[in-house]
């Protein structure tokens, strides 16, 4: 008796995926705590016994919470979705995706831009994908979403939009 060759497994329809976090350049965390520091000093040295420390208790964690807040938001190409933070797009309503470069996201969001435009930027991260919508029920025509990797990113969406 001879083994019978077992069928080949069918192809899964494997969803693109991509992730990236815009946080901080570890130097903006360093600038910020170490103003945070210079601060809390300077009120240090204007004060006598236990209100003399309250600015290093106050100031030094508040300036970590808000540097941590500014690098929180995600974008995420998956389950048929583009997320950025909260937000919500199913890839059925994308139209194209194109990357930008510093130069084209200041072009993108200039003068003539659309006020109605989704727009998530981080002025540290200098590319940007424009994320042309096809929905007529949405008055939004695009969103502009910060990317450190923009092509990579345009490349998911599109991949998504193609296999959905």
């Amino acid at each position: 008796m001879s083994p019978s060759p077992s069928p080949a497994p069918a192809p899964s329809a494997v969803s693109p995926a991509y992730a990236e976090r815009l946080g901080l350049p570890w130097w903006y965390w360093l600038a910020g705590v170490g103003l945070a520091g210079l601060l809390a000093a300077e009120l240090w040295m204007g004060a006598s016994g236990l209100r003399s420390w309250l600015p290093f208790v106050l100031l030094l964690p508040a300036a970590v919470a808000a540097l941590w807040w500014l690098g929180r938001i995600r974008v995420a190409v998956a389950d048929g979705e583009l997320r950025v933070d909260d937000a919500r797009l199913p890839v059925r309503f994308v139209a194209d995706a194109v990357p930008l470069d510093a130069a084209g996201r200041r072009e993108v969001l200039g003068v003539g831009s659309d006020p109605l435009a989704f727009v998530v930027q981080r002025p540290w991260i200098g590319g940007a994908v424009q994320v042309v919508l096809d929905d007529p029920a949405d008055p939004t025509p695009f969103w502009v979403v910060s990317s450190r990797h923009p092509v990579e990113l345009a490349a998911a969406i599109m991949a998504a939009r193609d296999a959905a």
